[in-house]
């Protein structure tokens, strides 16, 4: 049985390159975050957009985490079956 890999391959890069985008994304979001507690009175804007930053960061690194445990996967199953044709032959 010989299957052609290849364009697996290119998903699987596919892939690793938008988990590797989300880590980028997620860095050029943090890099606004402030990590200071505000409490005063004329600071109460800034609560509002750390509670912003905060939610788009959680949801960034849950789809960050998700698409790293399909790219892992999906990489070992890859491999699999790159052994399984070299075995076979």
């Amino acid at each position: 049985m010989n299957i052609n890999l290849f364009p697996l391959t290119i998903a699987w890069m596919f892939l690793a390159a938008v988990v590797i985008g989300l880590i980028i994304y997620r860095a050029w979001v943090a890099s606004g975050e402030d990590d200071r507690l505000h409490v005063n009175q004329s600071e109460i804007g800034m609560v509002s957009r750390q509670a912003t930053i905060s939610q788009k960061l959680e949801s960034i690194d849950r789809w960050g985490q998700m698409l790293t445990v399909v790219v892992l996967l999906y990489g070992l199953a890859m491999a699999a079956g790159y052994i399984y044709q070299n075995l076979v032959r």
